[in-house]
């Protein structure tokens, strides 16, 4: 077993995709980050008996096959993926939005940033999280990542 975090993202978008792995490069950080385009791809890698399952998933919304909503429902029907952490990562902030994956057990909801830092910044705080305390107080305040 290594010691790296494991990270999947699932974005449709390939300059977010890029954005994403660059900002990881970046960091002093011990992960490993994996990209799918979508959310079936995404269900397909997380279902795949050789995949060592990611600590941590970032979760686009707005995805054309299966989009993220429908993704997360799939994920938390799975008690095998129970030990993932959820992070939406979108560039909607919709109330809506937020709500409905909170109420379908996603553990964090991050819009999008536009820069660079603040994408490092965000991607930090996630990535040095103790999940296993933090989940159990998850509260809708503290939901939605505000920088």
């Amino acid at each position: 077993m290594h010691d790296s975090i494991l990270i999947t993202l699932a974005d449709d978008d390939e300059d977010d995709r890029l954005f994403f792995t660059d900002a990881f490069e970046e960091l002093k950080i011990n992960t490993i980050v994996n990209t799918v385009n979508n959310g079936r791809e995404l269900l397909n890698f997380l279902n795949h008996p050789e995949t060592i399952l990611p600590n941590i998933v970032f979760l686009d919304l707005n995805m054309p096959i299966l989009n993220g909503i429908e993704c997360l429902k799939e994920i938390k029907l799975n008690d095998k993926f129970n030990d993932i952490v959820i992070a939406i990562y979108s560039t909607s902030s919709s109330d809506q939005d937020v709500e409905d994956t909170f109420v379908l057990g996603a553990n964090i909801y991050i819009k999008k940033p536009s820069h660079f830092d603040d994408l490092k910044k965000i991607l930090t705080n996630i990535v040095t999280v103790n999940w296993q305390y933090h989940t159990s107080g998850l509260n809708k305040d503290n939901f939605l990542l505000r920088l």
